[in-house]
């Protein structure tokens, strides 16, 4: 196995880049981001790089490479310019936080979201559904996490309020100060295949990594005594080699996961339990909100329907139509600016202006 191997290079990626690198490319691998600089991994190790011309002032910003990017790079010895970046597999997004619609892409071509809660303050339900319908929507596997097991009263409820949230992904209880569930963990995780830890501050992602790879390879912080809440260690986002061969991309912790409209996803195909019962809904447009002979209203006033699912539904439901409202708009604005620059070229064309 190649170093690109060990680091997920695949069929896919081989076409890709046959069909799009030019006489003298060559392919690598994003493993972290600094300011202008990119760290790549090669077939001779790593290389430190910088945007070509060509990314660097006629990319979108979607279109500039993220952690976990297979690129073409043209190879100066001590320095590489990256000219080209490989379509992805997929891309784990979010809405850019605040008020603006805009997607951010967090990081892409991931096999599976290690959705981190800390059984402490942090542990939330709602969320837990909300990182889990967003990464689905993704086209990524989530895998939940429940870490500082060592502070679980009762794990047999907690299992059982996971499941029956009805979500077809790995549950793991572990402990990074006890040592509990990490090899369990750790065997789920398959060799050259890429994973990304997602959870709020201090639940412990960079402990949870430290322990994954048995190193210190990222600092770890106290959860403040004020408030209970983590405090930011992780600034960037970086792919790292678990020694089982498996990759493992940290992030810093999210406040904010807000939803993002993917392409043929709707907010009930991601709620299996509310896509269930809306099979027996009279009409088959309902959205479950006020129209009549609603089975998941139903379900919801006879107590067959965790309340906590519902809301998450119709936040994410709100959150959906914002979206696709604001893409909608941009869309317009863009004919309406191309139509105008259109009228104006032939203007000048038939008075010679």
């Amino acid at each position: 196995m190649t170093l690109l191997e060990e680091y997920g290079w695949n069929s896919f990626h081989q076409k890709n880049f046959e069909q799009l690198a030019a006489p003298g490319q060559l392919a690598g691998r994003v493993c972290s981001v600094k300011g202008f600089k990119y760290l790549l991994i090669t077939d001779n190790g790593e290389l430190e790089t910088e945007l070509s011309g060509k990314l660097l002032y006629g990319a979108g910003v979607e279109e500039l490479p993220r952690v976990g990017d297979w690129v073409c790079y043209l190879d100066y010895t001590d320095t590489g310019y990256i000219v080209e970046v490989l379509p992805r597999v997929n891309s784990l997004s979010r809405k850019n936080p605040g008020k603006r619609t805009e997607r951010q892409i967090l990081s892409t071509n991931i096999d599976g979201a290690l959705i981190v809660q800390g059984l402490d303050r942090d542990f939330n339900l709602m969320r837990l559904e909300r990182y889990i319908a967003q990464v689905t929507a993704c086209s990524i596997q989530p895998v939940i996490v429940l870490n500082k097991s060592d502070l679980a009263i009762n794990r047999v409820t907690i299992r059982e309020q996971v499941l029956a949230l009805k979500r077809d992904c790995g549950i793991f209880f572990c402990s990074t100060l006890t040592g509990d569930g990490i090899e369990v963990l750790s065997a789920f995780l398959k060799k050259a295949h890429t994973y990304i830890l997602v959870g709020s501050s201090g639940v412990g992602k960079s402990s949870l990594l430290n322990a994954l790879s048995g190193t210190t390879s990222q600092p770890i912080n106290a959860v403040s005594d004020f408030n209970n809440k983590g405090r930011h260690t992780t600034t960037t986002r970086d792919l790292f080699q678990h020694s089982n061969g498996s990759l493992v991309i940290d992030s810093p912790g999210m406040r904010e996961f807000g939803f993002t409209s993917e392409e043929g996803q709707d907010a009930e195909t991601l709620f299996p339990v509310i896509e269930e019962l809306g099979a027996g809904c009279r009409f088959a447009d309902c959205l479950h909100i006020n129209e009549p002979g609603c089975a998941v209203l139903e379900a919801l006033e006879k107590e067959e329907l965790n309340p906590t699912t519902y809301e998450s539904y119709i936040k994410m439901l709100k959150e959906q139509r914002r979206f696709d409202i604001k893409i909608e708009d941009r869309k317009r604005l863009g004919k309406v600016v191309g139509r105008m620059v259109k009228e104006a070229k032939a203007y000048r064309k038939k008075y010679k202006y």
